[in-house]
């Protein structure tokens, strides 16, 4: 028999943790795990997925920049990855493959949970619109934000996620040189990948208050630029993308596995180590 096998798909994707967080809920639970980091182009996902389904894959967790393109080979998707349009999580069933995206209650999780914040009735900024903002989103809206504003630098992504919401009340899309004119937030996610080439974050400090609680997808050193601006800020709290990670993996590890591992014990684990650790899933 085959080895049944696990894996993120990214690209780049060799800076991943989900290895190692994979692993280190295998070994709570007493799961027998094989889960690999597989780097995947755009236009090779479909050929690698192939493969790795050949080789026992039955399950796969997916990065930037390939989550929109996850959500159009499945078959089957959830209703959050229906809102969202993009995928996460993917599991291999009657030959087909089944969607999920756990990156929403991933975050929601980290936030409300482990972070003890309260997102309700914030005004909130989504900083990108990509796979990693369209993840997120439809959880903000669920998580009860008065609310929430996406900006992109190609204004037809930040267009298509709102339009996706479905919520023309409270979800909106502004141009990115209107930043300085939208007020202040609540809350504001940065869900973009600016910092990974080499971009500092130069946004107006009128959009926050010493109240504003600031999160980055990012983690690790990605995360920095984005932090260092919410402390310049004035920024009451800045949280970086680590806690999500652990907590939509551990979502994905649940559905796959049908146990629910202790993201906490991985979580502190993985932050005592605090390695800069480089970029978000």
């Amino acid at each position: 028999m085959s080895t049944v096998r696990y894996a993120v798909f990214g690209h780049p994707v060799s800076h991943s943790l989900s290895p190692r967080i994979h692993a280190a809920f295998a070994r709570q639970t007493g799961v027998s795990l094989a889960y690999t980091a597989i780097d995947a182009a755009p236009h090779a996902f479909v050929a690698a997925l192939d493969r790795f389904v050949g080789e026992g894959g039955k399950g796969a967790n997916v990065t930037l920049p390939l989550k929109e393109a996850a959500f159009a080979i499945c078959t089957r998707t959830s209703d959050r990855a229906r809102r969202a349009g993009a995928v996460n999580t993917l599991s291999w069933n009657d030959g087909q493959w089944h969607g999920d995206n756990t990156d929403g209650i991933g975050l929601v999780r980290d936030l409300t949970g482990r972070n003890g914040l309260d997102l309700r009735g914030r005004r909130a900024l989504m900083l990108g619109a990509g796979g990693a903002a369209r993840g997120v989103a439809p959880a903000l809206l669920d998580a009860g934000v008065s609310e929430l504003i996406v900006v992109n630098r190609t204004p037809e992504r930040a267009d298509a996620l709102i339009d996706a919401m479905g919520e023309p009340d409270r979800a909106l899309s502004r141009y990115w040189q209107d930043l300085g004119d939208i007020g202040d937030f609540g809350l504001i996610v940065n869900a973009t990948s600016a910092a990974r080439g080499g971009e500092d974050f130069d946004l107006p400090f009128t959009l926050t208050t010493p109240r504003t609680l600031a999160v980055d997808l990012n983690y690790g050193e990605a995360a920095i630029p984005f932090l260092a601006w919410a402390k310049a800020a004035g920024c009451r709290d800045a949280v970086d993308g680590l806690g999500m990670l652990v907590e939509q993996a551990a979502e994905a590890f649940e559905a796959w596995h049908g146990t629910r591992p202790d993201s906490d014990t991985v979580y502190a684990a993985l932050r005592g180590k605090d390695a800069l650790l480089v970029t978000a899933d």
